[in-house]
């Protein structure tokens, strides 16, 4: 919710209630099954991992306050751990996807960006090129930067995921660069934080559409 407002406390307690219903109606599509893939066990699932991420995040934005519990994704599941116990070093591993959502916007921005270097005779031309144009983004931003920025940009967010892998010592310098990306082991992984659309807050609104429909 970096780019909403602080949530109220009348919204916190929504999403709180929104919890309660979907907990319900999760364990009622539990209890009445029709098989192992029943498909409302399925839906009442991933209604309640949109319930409970939401409400954990406007809890937090407003009371500065976490839940406890987390819903995994089975099919995001790491394999077991199998680092070292006492890990030495850490690599921390970003995927951040982006659609180019406004291609102008972008040429605009990073045009405007290379104007500045031109008059300290380092900038670059990015005429309707999209991919000097985010070479000139990226070099001039930080990628924090950058995804707290992006509709700025053009750009439109997908998901994300940060991985932290353990490693009992640091590689030499320079010894992965030609490959950064080959070597992570998902068995190194310590642990994982991801933001996906999934968990949307629209889809949370759908949601509560639903239950309030059926409550009625």
């Amino acid at each position: 919710m970096s780019d909403a407002a602080q949530p109220t406390a009348a919204e916190v307690r929504a999403a709180a209630e929104a919890v309660k219903a979907a907990l319900d109606r999760h364990l009622a599509a539990v209890e009445h099954r029709t098989g192992e893939d029943d498909p409302a066990v399925s839906d009442a699932f991933n209604a309640l991992a949109v319930a409970a991420e939401v409400y954990d995040e406007r809890l937090y934005n407003r009371y500065d306050e976490v839940t406890p519990f987390e819903i995994p994704d089975p099919d995001d599941s790491l394999p077991p751990y199998n680092g070292p116990e006492e890990p030495n070093a850490l690599s921390v591993l970003i995927r951040r996807d982006y659609a180019v959502a406004e291609p102008q916007r972008l040429l605009a921005q990073a045009q405007r960006i290379a104007d500045v270097e031109r008059d300290s005779d380092t900038g670059a031309v990015v005429g309707g090129s999209v991919h000097a144009a985010l070479g000139v983004l990226f070099g001039e931003y930080e990628p924090d930067e950058i995804a707290s920025r992006h509709k700025e940009f053009g750009l439109e967010e997908g998901d994300s995921t940060l991985w932290v892998a353990a490693a009992d010592e640091l590689p030499e310098p320079g010894e992965w660069l030609s490959a950064p990306f080959e070597q992570a082991d998902p068995q190194q992984v310590v642990c994982r934080f991801d933001v996906s659309a999934v968990f949307d807050e629209d889809d949370l609104d759908a949601d509560l559409d639903d239950l309030e429909e059926q409550d009625a």
